[in-house]
């Protein structure tokens, strides 16, 4: 039996946004959540919480799909991973100037 105290039921999730039950099995169906069933009741992990967040705020304020939804958080991954980068080359850079 798997200990629930570090995870969210789904349907309290349902009731805080106001959103259908269909709307967070489409994102785990998506792979941009990760749904654990424990005695029948469908629960997320609370580490997932803020990006949950992210992607209720884009549906419901801006209307995003989950494919839209999908590729918006690809695209943030992508640009963080380039300022990263960025960053290490620039104190690369800074080595070979001093």
């Amino acid at each position: 039996m798997m200990n629930t105290e570090n995870f969210i039921p789904i349907n309290t999730l349902c009731q805080h946004y106001k959103l259908e039950i269909s709307f967070f099995n489409n994102l785990n169906e998506n792979d941009l959540i990760e749904i654990q069933l424990v005695d029948n009741i469908q629960y997320v992990h609370k580490d997932s919480i803020y990006e949950i967040e992210k992607m209720v705020r884009m549906h419901k304020e801006l209307d995003v799909n989950i494919e839209g939804i999908d590729i918006v958080l690809n695209l943030l991954q992508k640009i963080d991973a380039l300022q990263t980068e960025l960053h290490n080359v620039r104190n690369r850079l800074l080595l070979y100037e001093n």
